[in-house]
C-alpha cells in the first residue's frame, strides 16, 4: 500500500503532515521525537500500526490498542514527560481486522516553544527528511519569538471605566498638543481608545491597563509588575558608599511612569548651553537617546515576568535592562530598520503621542545621539531572556563592560559574592549550575557564596528550589 492509498482510506484525517510506526505492543521510544518535532513546527498526524518499506506503506495493526492509546495520551498529558502539556486528537481505524491509531499532535502557540522531552537538548524540529534536533542557535530563536506573541493585545476583564481618570485626561491632553488638528482629538473617549486599541469589544486589552490602569488594578491584575530605577554613587555595588543614593519603585501605570523617571534622568544629563535659530536647545541628541532607550525599555518589556525592568545610573555609565530578548540580532535590526515590538498596543500609544520611534530608527537614535556628546558608542547586549543597553559616559567604562562580557569574569580576585548578585538580579531564576558556570566556580562554591549573601541579608529565596526565584534585597 503506498502513501496515496492509506490516505485514501483514512480520508476523514486532513493530512497536513504525518510519521508512522510500527508500535506493535508499545509506544515507541522515537514517538517522542515526533511529538516534539511536529509541536514545534506545523503540527501533524502520527500514526500506529504502519511500517514504512520504502516508498510504501505496510498496515500491521497494534496490539492491545487500548492500552497503547492510554500510555501514550496520558504522557503527553500528565506534564511529566514533556515541559508543555499537549492536547492529543486521537483516531482509531481498522483496516481488514488491524487496528490503526491516528494521533493528531498540533503546533504550538510561539509562546509555548520550545516542546522538548526529558531536557532542553531534547527539542527536535520537522524537516523533509523527518524529525531533526534542533541546533542551540535554533532553540535560543524558539525562546526570542515566545517573547513576541503580543501579548499586549489579549483581553482583560476590565472597562474603559475601571482605568485612572486622570492619566487618560493627560494622555489626551498630550496627544492633541504633539499632534494639533488630528481628527482624533474631537472624538469620544470610547472611540478614541477603540481606534487605538485599548479596548477591544467593551474590554480593556493589557496594553491598555499597562498605560492607563489604576496601581491598585496593576498590583491585583500583574503582581510583580514594576519598573525600578536607581543612582549608585560608584562604578559598581563594592565601589559605592551605600547601595543606591535614590530609588524609584514604580508600581504606576507606564504614561506616569514614564515621566516620573525621565524628569530624573534629565536631571542626570549634561545639557550644555547651545541656541539653535535664536532659542536654547534644551532637547540635544544625547538627551533624545536617552529618552529613546526609556521609551525602548517600556514598548519591549516582558510584564508577564518575575524580573522587573531596571534602570542604573552608576558615575561612569547608564544602563537599561529588559526581561526579554530582542526579536532578532541588534546588527539586523540596524541593517534593516527591522520593526517588531514586544507590546505592539504600547508601543502604537507611544509613538501616536511622539514619544517613541520606530524600532530601527529609535536604537540609530539612541546610538548617534550617544556619539554625537560623549564620541563613545552604547552597548547593547543580553540573551534569549533578556537584553541590556549600556550609555557610557567614559572609555574605561566601555572597556571594562567589553572586556566583562566576552571573559565571562574568569579574572582572578575579583568579588565573587558581587558578581553573584548582579547575576540574579538580572535573572532570579538561575540556577547553582548556570551562575558556576558564568562565574567560574564550582556549584559548591556557588553555594557557599548564596548563603552568605543570605546571611547578609542581601537575597532571599521565593518558592522552592525548582520553581522558586531569587529576590534582591534593597537597602
Amino acid at each position: 500500500m503506498n502513501k496515496a492509498e492509506l490516505i485514501e482510506k483514512l480520508e476523514d484525517i486532513e493530512w497536513e503532515n504525518f510519521e508512522v510506526k510500527e508500535a506493535k505492543s508499545e509506544v515507541p521510544k522515537n514517538s517522542w521525537e515526533t511529538v516534539s518535532a511536529f509541536s514545534n513546527t506545523a503540527g501533524g498526524w502520527l500514526i500506529f500500526g504502519v511500517r514504512k518499506k520504502g516508498k510504501s506503506y505496510e498496515i500491521l495493526g497494534v496490539k492491545n490498542p487500548g492500552k497503547i492509546e492510554q500510555d501514550f495520551t496520558t504522557v503527553l498529558r500528565n506534564g511529566s514527560k514533556f515541559n508543555k502539556k499537549i492536547d492529543v486528537t486521537c483516531k482509531k481505524y481498522n483496516f481488514n481486522g488491524n487496528t490503526v491509531l491516528a494521533f493528531y499532535i498540533p503546533q504550538k502557540s510561539p509562546r509555548d516553544k520550545p516542546v522538548y522531552f526529558n531536557s532542553q537538548k531534547n527539542t527536535f524540529i520537522r524537516t523533509a527528511s523527518g524529525d531533526q534536533r534542533a541546533t542551540q542557535e535554533e532553540i535560543d530563536t524558539f525562546f526570542r519569538t515566545a517573547s513576541f506573541e503580543e501579548k499586549d493585545k489579549e483581553i482583560t476583564k476590565y472597562s474603559l471605566d475601571d482605568l485612572d481618570t486622570e492619566t487618560i485626561k493627560k494622555f489626551r491632553t498630550y496627544f492633541a498638543a504633539a499632534n494639533p488638528g488630528h481628527r482624533y482629538i474631537t472624538i469620544s473617549d470610547k472611540e478614541f481608545f477603540q481606534k487605538l486599541g485599548v479596548v477591544i469589544n467593551n474590554k480593556v486589552t493589557y496594553g491598555g491597563l499597562l498605560v492607563f490602569g489604576t496601581e491598585e488594578l496593576l498590583s491585583s491584575t500583574m503582581p510583580h509588575y514594576k519598573i525600578e530605577y536607581l543612582e549608585i554613587p560608584g562604578v559598581s555595588y563594592d565601589d559605592a558608599p551605600v547601595r543606591y543614593s535614590f530609588r524609584i519603585s514604580s508600581e504606576h501605570n507606564l504614561f506616569l511612569t514614564f515621566f516620573e523617571i525621565y524628569e530624573r534622568l534629565m536631571k542626570k544629563i549634561d545639557i550644555p548651553f547651545k541656541v539653535s535659530a535664536g532659542f536654547r536647545d534644551d532637547d540635544p541628541p544625547h538627551l533624545q537617546a536617552i529618552r529613546e532607550a526609556l521609551v525602548n525599555l517600556i514598548i519591549h518589556a516582558d510584564y508577564f515576568s518575575k524580573t522587573s525592568s531596571r534602570i542604573r545610573i552608576f558615575s561612569d555609565r547608564f544602563e537599561f535592562f529588559n526581561p526579554g530578548a530582542l526579536p532578532k540580532k541588534i546588527e539586523f535590526i540596524l541593517k534593516e530598520d527591522f520593526s517588531l515590538p514586544r507590546n505592539p498596543i504600547i508601543a502604537k500609544l507611544f509613538r501616536f503621542v511622539k514619544l517613541a520611534e520606530s524600532i530601527g530608527s529609535g536604537f540609530h537614535k539612541m546610538i548617534n545621539g550617544w556619539k554625537a556628546q560623549y564620541k563613545l558608542k552604547p552597548l547593547i547586549e543580553g540573551d534569549f531572556d533578556h537584553y541590556k543597553i549600556t550609555f557610557p559616559t567614559t572609555t574605561k567604562t566601555t572597556t571594562k563592560t567589553t572586556t566583562k562580557t566576552t571573559t565571562k569574569t574568569t579574572t582572578k580576585n575579583v568579588d565573587k559574592e558581587g558578581q553573584i548578585l548582579e547575576l540574579i538580579e538580572n535573572n532570579p531564576h538561575l540556577t547553582a549550575e548556570e551562575i558556576a558556570s558564568q562565574v567560574g566556580i564550582t556549584r559548591d562554591g556557588v553555594r557557599y557564596h548564596l548563603k552568605n549573601l543570605k546571611n547578609k541579608k542581601l537575597i532571599k529565596r521565593i518558592g522552592g528550589s525548582k520553581t522558586g526565584y531569587w529576590e534582591v534585597i534593597r537597602k
